[in-house]
């Protein structure tokens, strides 16, 4: 490519506001001397899908609701059923293995939390902790702490067992303002 090409393909980058892979400082340098060494980047970021489209639209403003607490309660017993439905048909009839353990957490909890929102309380999130233990001549104790409002923030939890393993599930509702 020559250095005529070059000089045009900076310039209409320059224009269209792309980013190029020179400094401002060796863009001038480029100007005052006439020749760089360093190749000049013609990738825009204009072109790329995506990029463009989303700056063109108009950001959705919200009014402030003023409201400080729930509409409706946190439904504590329907997240208690969807719990021990998911929990005991995913483990029912499992055998402890330490990786197949580790899958089985993270699937356990993103059907939880997919069943949960599914519910499409408002306003609330939603933390699902699985844990998947051995079962063995051992004694275990979890706890688990946060700052929460005691009138609206809440948690269900549900223990599971069978010859080889145990199971709790935990999900937290907090409210957010």
């Amino acid at each position: 490519m020559s250095d005529t090409m070059k000089e045009k393909a900076a310039r209409l980058l320059k224009k269209r506001g792309s980013i190029s892979s020179l400094g401002s400082h060796e863009v001038r340098a480029k100007e005052f001397f006439g020749r760089n060494k360093d190749s000049i980047s013609t990738v825009s970021y204009m072109d790329e899908a995506g990029h463009h489209d989303d700056i063109l639209r108009p950001g959705v403003q919200m009014e402030n609701t003023y409201q400080l607490g729930p509409a409706k309660c946190f439904p504590v017993g329907t997240v208690n059923n969807i719990l021990k439905d998911v929990v005991t048909s995913y483990l029912q009839e499992e055998k402890y293995e330490a990786e197949l353990c580790r899958q089985m957490t993270k699937t356990i909890s993103e059907v939880i939390k997919a069943r949960i929102k599914d519910l499409m309380i408002p306003r609330y999130k939603i933390i699902v902790i699985i844990h998947i233990g051995q079962l063995d001549k051992q004694s275990m104790q979890i706890g688990s702490r946060c700052l929460w409002d005691t009138t609206s923030d809440t948690f269900c939890s549900y223990a599971f067992k069978n010859r080889s393993l145990f199971a709790l599930a935990n999900v937290f509702a907090v409210y957010s303002e």
